[in-house]
């Protein structure tokens, strides 16, 4: 039977056009970096509203500056795609089409696979592969930003993928011997594609029963830093776990070894590596395996390995707080990328199915506050050169504010041991801004085969609704920037030239 798509959809699509012709606000909005859990409409929050003022360290309102390095053609596509991508609708049609029968027909494949790879894949993305993501980078090398490389990979079920995954992240970290000098500022890992996703469960759910009981004994626990706090959400595991068996111990150091090899590549090619945050029920052993390795690569003054702080999560403050602290005590460099959060749906649907509050903030303030808390202490830390921060938001708020903070502790601009960065396509003012006041800026860089890159794309967006979708900063300043411009034109006479 032939595939439709709703007629809801279909019924919006004006929208786009409508919206593209909307009278722009003079004032800029800060972007909320994802959605709130669902509430009734009366519940709705207020974002703040933010404007460049005297005191502030960025300034976004000189747009030609901002986007002076953007030409008119990619100013103009790029708000395009950011103006669909905000629009629900598009987001539905886009995950019903891929889940649908059309993409196994050979014809509607490659008719959607193209579509895709020159809209959302070239704005969202760096490249099929390492050779198209090295011009990407080099594009944003000229503009004064950096890039952080991540190939785009899946859950791990077994050895065999854990070894495939392996190979290709060992690949690109290689391979960045082939870019521009100092272009890439990070290269990124997921450790569920080199970890089966079921022994990441197992072994955290170890480490939370012996965190409840310091008696439960872990013999094949290795030295690491506290991952887990007094309000950890620890509903993931209501009864004591069965010890692991043989297989499972040497699967979990086989794992260790596939991280230790690809710390010690990164080492040897000076290049840093990041270790995302994933769901909660396998973050306690993605931290473990995490902070093992930390201890044995950071030696010297600036980190090679870096984990990730979730700061929706209510305890993301005290986990922080506690593995910053114990690194310290034994003189380990440290370093985390603070972002703040990626899975709210699944993570409060889980919560709620199972009985319990989610374990995330209550409100998107409650979640600012958080964020900017922790970016405040980890910048008093790179202050006294003890710990290396990654502040990636999308928020020009919480930007804003680290900007302040970094000048007020007397951080050099310069300085590799704060930098900050947004996702490819994603928060371009706040990038520019950034860049344009002397600090270190990388865009995240997701790259990959499109068909292999997309399904990992719409699962982020169906989790970042909100993201996408109050890019009303990005929106705006783009759009005064090309009204700016067909002034501009309009009285030099050169419209044929914008």
């Amino acid at each position: 039977m032939a595939a439709r798509a709703s007629p809801k959809v279909l019924q919006n699509l004006p929208y786009i056009v409508r919206s593209l012709n909307s009278s722009s606000s003079s004032i800029v909005t800060a972007v909320p970096p994802l959605s709130l859990p669902e509430k009734a409409d009366d519940e709705a929050v207020v974002e703040p509203v933010v404007t460049a003022s005297s005191n502030s360290v960025l300034n976004l309102d000189e747009v030609d500056k901002l986007f002076s390095s953007v030409s008119t053609f990619q100013l103009l596509k790029s708000s395009l795609n950011l103006h669909m991508a905000a629009f629900d609708p598009f987001v539905d049609l886009g995950v019903w089409v891929m889940k649908s029968g059309l993409v196994e027909n050979s014809i509607f494949k490659e008719i959607i696979l193209r579509t895709v790879k020159y809209t959302f894949y070239q704005h969202f993305c760096a490249g099929e592969n390492v050779e198209e993501a090295g011009r990407t980078l080099q594009r944003l090398w000229d503009d004064g930003l950096r890039g952080i490389l991540d190939y785009g990979l899946e859950d791990a079920t077994d050895n065999e993928s854990c070894d495939r995954n392996l190979d290709e992240f060992l690949k690109t970290v290689e391979t960045t011997k082939l870019l521009p000098p100092s272009s890439v500022s990070f290269a990124c890992v997921k450790i569920s594609a080199i970890c089966p996703i079921s022994l990441l469960k197992r072994v955290s759910d170890m480490l939370r029963w012996e965190h409840r009981d310091p008696s439960f004994h872990l013999p094949w626990k290795q030295e690491t830093l506290p991952v887990l706090s007094h309000s950890s959400p620890f509903y993931h595991t209501l009864k004591r776990p069965e010890p692991l068996t043989t297989t499972e111990e040497r699967d979990l150091q086989l794992a260790h070894q596939r991280l230790m090899k690809l710390c010690q590549n990164c080492l040897e090619t000076d290049l840093p590596l990041l270790v995302d945050a994933e769901y909660t029920s396998v973050q306690p052993a993605i931290d473990y395996l995490t902070y093992c390795a930390a201890i044995s690569f950071n030696k010297d003054e600036n980190p090679v390995i870096f984990g990730t702080i979730q700061a929706y999560l209510k305890d993301s403050k005290q986990r922080l707080f506690l593995a910053t602290e114990a690194a310290e005590k034994r003189r380990i460099p440290i370093g985390f990328k603070l972002v703040r959060g990626a899975y709210l749906s699944s993570e409060t649907q889980l919560a709620f199915s199972l009985g319990f509050p989610s374990p995330i903030h209550e409100s998107i303030q409650e979640t600012h506050l958080c964020y900017d808390d922790c970016a405040s202490f980890m910048l008093e830390k790179v202050a006294r050169d003890s710990a290396s921060v990654v502040l990636a938001t999308h928020n020009f708020q919480s930007g804003s504010v680290a900007a302040r903070k970094a000048q007020a502790l007397g951080i050099g601009k310069g300085n590799q041991k704060l930098q900050f960065a947004q996702l490819k396509g994603m928060a371009e003012g706040l990038s520019y801004g950034l860049r344009n006041a002397g600090f270190q800026v990388s865009k995240y860089l997701p790259f990959g085969p499109v068909e292999k890159v997309i399904p990992y794309l719409l699962r982020r967006a169906e989790e970042n609704r909100g993201l996408l979708s109050s890019s009303t900063m990005d929106r705006n300043l783009m759009r005064n920037e090309l009204k700016r411009r067909l002034k501009a034109a309009i009285r030099g006479g050169q419209v044929d030239k914008i």
